[in-house]
């Protein structure tokens, strides 16, 4: 493996830097003290910046006014928006384009990727099933009438739904295939309630209702939604660890500043010793989160199949945004709970990036089943 990242790449993370640099993570009012969501929209305002950037392009061919680079560019902006608390919907929008243009038809692609890269049309995912917990495929029935898709089912927990022009849903077929419907926000028989997350946005309870989905914007091809939800898994291990960085950075300048007995406290053991775990858990997030970034970008084979390593990244993203926050919460003492810091802000960002990747435990086990049917001897 070569974790060296090309100048295309590194030209991604410059503009990333670029736009997300103005950006304030407390921009918006506190979770902790609004009762409802903390906006009604994402940010529109950054997400054309992103679209003047070319950064919503970034994976799209030059057909589509893209760059044509891979997952690992994907990832690499991603981070950088972690560290803000950049609120739009950059992953579950690119993911859902790109797999549109890898297995989607050529007059849906015609209709949308450009649209879609230059931020004209907002696109969103239903990875989480009915409850969060089991898988999404199977939470919504398809069933072929004539020349359209009848979905039935609900998902759950669907992020920036009440703003999206389409969810990509994935939906289970009678004959155990998994099919992609582009579902439109306002549509005969889809009934969005919402929900609010651990950091405040909005998500959407997405129900079907015999909702009549043309055949053109079904996307039928085998082995689609598997890519999808990978990338979609590596990208949210992408957020965790810029969010992660950023928390450990954010400790790092408090507890050199902070002074206790006419020290700073970073010079204490017992803190020191705290910060080197932290550290090392974010260069194992980081390692992994490449290497499944990796695997996806390349289709390189492996002793595993590839979402044997975004298992492994899965594992690592999970836990480790847990500790770091935690350690960081307790490192600030009680300025880590003042609604004035932002710390907050990024625990709460955590915990809903924690939710969303599900237990590490879960992971161990799909792992777990992955070595058994692929003996590395």
């Amino acid at each position: 493996m070569d974790f060296t990242f090309t100048e295309e790449q590194q030209a991604a993370v410059e503009a990333a830097r670029a736009v997300f640099g103005g950006v304030a993570p407390d921009g918006v009012p506190s979770p902790a003290i609004t009762a409802g969501a903390v906006a009604d929209d994402f940010d529109r305002a950054l997400w054309t910046k992103l679209a003047d950037a070319d950064l919503l392009s970034l994976l799209l061919a030059a057909e589509y006014g893209g760059a044509g680079l891979d997952a690992i560019a994907l990832c690499l902006v991603l981070r950088e928006a972690a560290k803000v608390l950049a609120r739009v919907p950059l992953l579950e929008s690119s993911a859902a384009a790109v797999a549109v243009q890898a297995y989607g038809g050529e007059e849906l692609k015609a209709e949308l990727l450009a649209r879609a890269g230059r931020g004209e049309v907002v696109l969103t995912v239903a990875a989480h099933g009915r409850t969060g917990h089991d898988p999404a495929e199977l939470a919504v029935t398809a069933r072929r009438d004539g020349d359209a898709w009848v979905l039935d089912g609900v998902q759950t927990a669907v992020p920036w739904a009440e703003n999206a022009d389409f969810t990509v849903v994935p939906a289970h077929t009678g004959d155990g295939r998994t099919v992609l419907a582009l579902v439109p926000r306002v549509h005969e028989g889809v009934v969005l309630g919402e929900q609010i997350s651990t950091t405040g946005e909005r998500l959407g309870e997405l129900r079907l209702e015999s909702a009549r989905i043309t055949a053109r914007d079904v996307i039928d091809a085998d082995g689609a939604w598997e890519w999808l939800r990978e990338l979609l898994a590596t990208g949210t291990c992408a957020l965790a660890l810029g969010l992660g960085e950023r928390v450990l950075s954010m400790t790092s300048a408090y507890t050199g500043k902070r002074e206790q007995f006419g020290y700073p406290v970073a010079t204490f053991q017992a803190v020191a010793v705290q910060a080197a775990d932290r550290y090392i858990d974010l260069r194992a997030m980081e390692a992994t989160l490449w290497q499944a970034a990796w695997r996806i970008s390349t289709g390189a084979g492996g002793a595993l199949p590839a979402s044997g390593d975004v298992a492994v990244a899965k594992i690592w993203a999970s836990e480790g945004v847990r500790r770091i926050v935690q350690t960081a919460q307790h490192l600030h003492g009680g300025f880590g709970a003042d609604v004035d810091y932002p710390l907050h802000r990024y625990h709460a960002w955590a915990k809903q990036l924690e939710l969303s990747l599900g237990p590490a435990a879960a992971h161990e086990e799909a792992l777990g089943d992955l070595l058994a049917a692929h003996p590395l001897g």
